[in-house]
């Protein structure tokens, strides 16, 4: 007999043939209730934060990112004719090399 908070399912009987097959001694219900609970804890159980292989493959990328910036802005300020300093082009130049420095000692590690 079925209660007031029980629904039916309609499914296509080699759905059907298929949980029979797999459900060992639980009944259909207990079976079909035990996937859903798993299917449910397996998605709120993914991964949220990314691998430290991933995390290193952005810090690379930003770098690369940076350094070409910085050389876009650096040669596109000497196209306009406005001279740099060379005290301006030698502080830019320490900071790409300790990027580039520090990207590789991330590498390495």
């Amino acid at each position: 007999m079925l209660d007031e908070d029980d629904l039916i399912m309609v499914v296509k009987e080699d759905i059907v043939k298929q949980i029979d097959e797999n459900r060992g001694e639980m009944n259909r219900t207990e079976f079909v209730n035990y996937l859903i609970q798993c299917q449910l804890r397996e998605y709120f159980h993914q991964k949220e934060y990314p691998s430290k292989e991933e995390f290193q493959a952005f810090t690379r990328q930003m770098m690369e990112l940076l350094h070409n910036f910085l050389q876009f802005f650096v040669s596109y300020g000497m196209a306009m004719g406005r001279g740099q300093s060379d005290a301006d082009v030698q502080a830019l130049s320490r900071q790409l090399e300790a990027f580039y420095a520090d990207d590789q000692d991330t590498k390495e590690s």
